[in-house]
């Protein structure tokens, strides 16, 4: 099969489109003829092994995919040959066909592309779950997105609106602000135009209740800053490069909780409300109101150049390759 293969770590100009051997099916698996794949953050930090697990050279990136399942495994009876499916891996999508976990694969609603699809799953479970069960953002809250231009960042924009919060986005250029204006957000910052915490000062004088954090690094900190008494920061991921530290004596000042989410984690941990939070997802989804905002589609053969696009901090929202 063709498939982008990493055969030396590196920049993201070390992955090279060429044949590889198809992956063999096994127990509880389906096979899925790839047709689009999105392209994130960790995928860059996969290929230049600077990510918090190694992938074995060689291999194939990508973990967000969307296609059609051509054959599933015996002992396999929740998705069928035919059927459209999206879902994720850690790594195996940038190619033309894919072997997962059958129970990772979830059905694509009717009238959804395939590019959509393949652009939801990540960023926007991300997000719901974030809001829905660890910030817990009611109607009405001052909401404050970091990273707003992002693929997490702008789910958590259109879905805190959705949610009924007010909600400040963060980002690094007039562009990315623009597409968060896009999705609901009422404030605007860049936080490259001046200081981050001044903004957010003259923005919410009376503090703020939610932050939701997926890039740290130097602006984490006045973020927090700007939280009320006991509102939530939730740290999601650091695509800065850097781990914020915080000065534990602002929680203590400000009664503010410090959250964290990692999916596996909340999966095992909250299968009920992963159930609860999946149900009204797809409703959004279906029903248009939670649609991801791709803005940059590359071919497969571009798929080193996807790649780059991503890491030079360029994606607004959510990137994809057309592979099928």
């Amino acid at each position: 099969m063709r498939a982008a293969v990493c055969r030396a770590y590196g920049p993201p100009d070390v992955v090279v489109v060429d044949e590889f051997p198809a992956p063999e099916i096994g127990s509880g698996q389906a096979r899925v003829r790839v047709h689009a794949a999105a392209v994130n953050f960790p995928d860059v930090l996969i290929v230049a092994d600077d990510y918090q697990m190694t992938a074995p050279l060689p291999f194939v990136p990508g973990s967000e995919f969307a296609g059609e399942v051509t054959e599933v495994a015996d002992d396999v009876d929740t998705v069928a040959v035919g059927d459209r499916v999206f879902g994720t891996a850690f790594i195996g999508a940038f190619a033309e066909e894919i072997v997962v976990g059958a129970s990772a694969l979830t059905p694509i609603p009717p009238g959804v592309a395939d590019e959509t699809a393949a652009a939801f799953g990540v960023a926007h479970r991300t997000a719901y779950h974030v809001l829905r069960s660890v910030a817990r953002v009611q109607p009405g809250e001052e909401l404050v997105v970091l990273g707003a231009g992002g693929g997490v960042g702008l789910a958590a924009v259109q879905l805190g609106v959705e949610l009924g919060a007010r909600v400040t986005a963060v980002a690094s250029s007039p562009e990315k602000l623009e597409a968060a204006a896009a999705q609901g957000a009422v404030e605007l910052i860049d936080h490259r135009a001046g200081d981050l915490r001044q903004a957010l000062r003259e923005r919410h004088p009376d503090g703020t209740d939610v932050v939701v954090d997926p890039v740290g690094g130097d602006l984490a900190e006045p973020a927090l800053r700007s939280l009320r008494w006991a509102g939530r920061f939730v740290t999601v991921g650091y695509a800065s490069g850097t781990i914020p530290r915080i000065p534990l004596n602002l929680v203590l000042l400000k009664g503010i909780q410090v959250l964290g989410f990692q999916f596996l984690t909340f999966a095992t941990n909250a299968p009920e409300e992963l159930a609860r939070n999946e149900a009204e997802l797809m409703d959004l989804l279906v029903s248009g109101r939670a649609l991801p905002h791709i803005g940059a589609t590359f071919t497969f053969a571009e798929v080193a150049a996807a790649l780059g696009h991503v890491a030079g901090g360029k994606a607004v929202g959510k990137v994809v390759l057309t592979v099928g």
